[in-house]
């Protein structure tokens, strides 16, 4: 896995976190999931695909300092500054270090580019984990980089009576924001005019320590996607690998960051869940007697990013019943979509 994997890194060094104007590359992020979940001798062949939608890596403009990073913070056109910030910031510091300074201060941002700011940290964190290699440690830069140059604050969350120990009711009583017919954008500029979204979005589900109820939100949005992804077959497996990659981000997390990483990944959750969840459910496919390697490998198949990213999250809530079948679903819905 590991030589697959820093091959991929290497090749994507130069790349941009974005094209098109503001989608994101997803390329470092697959070629993480490819190579974990035994598709590693197929990922030069992905990227040779992928490869032509990918654009060069911005160059910067000015130093960011130290001392002012909050004044580019969430400046895209800063994204080359904070690229060359953060290579040296993993350069001369462990890369723990960096995260556990930098976690905080991105945390309230966790919006940035759609969450793909933090999804990309959860791949590469959970890469470093595995084994620390210099390929690697470029890739966490690269990020976190992304997520400071997008970085963008949700609508506060409240504190109002609803509460739920069932994260499945909290996500069903998230509201819809009123206009979905146009990005993300323009659907979190929303929330904060959304009747109940504050109260929705401070009402933390579940029971148990952080981990525990950022493991059963997360599993809750794989199991809602059954029914409720045909409302944005892409943008709704969002409300899934976000908190996802928080979950796996917080054992190499001191433990003081642990709630407030809890609060931010439920608020991005809810987000997605408000921006995109459709107004009426669709009853869930007809169940599969499948293997998550057989699904994962439908989703390597169709060869779509966000397919193979939600999969892999759905992997790792294989033991639930109705998991593996929402991945199969997500795969069905994106190759059609």
């Amino acid at each position: 896995m590991e030589s697959y994997l820093d091959e991929a890194y290497e090749r994507l060094r130069d790349t941009g976190p974005e094209r098109n104007g503001w989608l994101s590359n997803h390329a470092p992020m697959a070629a993480e999931v490819l190579t974990r979940r035994g598709h590693g001798a197929t990922v030069h062949r992905w990227l040779d695909e992928y490869g032509d939608q990918l654009e060069s890596r911005p160059r910067g403009i000015d130093r960011i300092q130290q001392e002012a990073w909050r004044d580019p913070l969430g400046d895209p056109v800063r994204a080359g500054d904070w690229l060359n910030f953060f290579e040296t910031e993993v350069r001369e510091a462990p890369w723990r270090q960096v995260l556990a300074t930098w976690w905080p201060r991105l945390l309230p941002g966790i919006a940035a580019g759609a969450t793909h700011g933090v999804i990309r940290v959860g791949h590469a964190v959970r890469s470093l984990a595995d084994e620390e290699t210099p390929a690697r440690a470029l890739e966490l830069a690269h990020g976190l980089a992304y997520w400071a140059a997008r970085w963008q604050p949700l609508a506060p969350a409240g504190q109002g009576p609803y509460r739920s120990r069932d994260p499945r009711s909290a996500l069903d009583a998230v509201p819809r924001v009123a206009d979905q017919r146009f990005g993300i954008r323009h659907r979190l500029a929303q929330l904060a005019a959304t009747d109940r979204w504050t109260e929705a979005a401070g009402a933390i589900p579940g029971t148990g320590t952080a981990q525990e109820r950022l493991a059963s939100i997360t599993e809750a949005s794989v199991l809602r996607y059954a029914t409720h992804g045909h409302g944005s077959p892409i943008m709704l497996v969002h409300a899934a690998t976000a908190p996802n990659a928080v979950l796996r981000t917080m054992p190499e997390l001191p433990e003081r960051l642990w709630q407030p990483s809890l609060e931010a990944a439920w608020a991005a959750t809810a987000a997605v869940t408000a921006a995109y969840s459709p107004r009426e459910p669709r009853p869930a496919p007809s169940s599969e007697d499948v293997s998550p390697a057989e699904v994962m490998s439908r989703a390597v198949s169709g060869g779509d990013e966000h397919a193979i990213k939600f999969v892999d999250t759905v992997i790792d809530f294989a033991s639930s019943p109705g998991t593996l079948d929402a991945g199969l679903h997500a795969v069905r819905l994106i190759e059609g979509d």
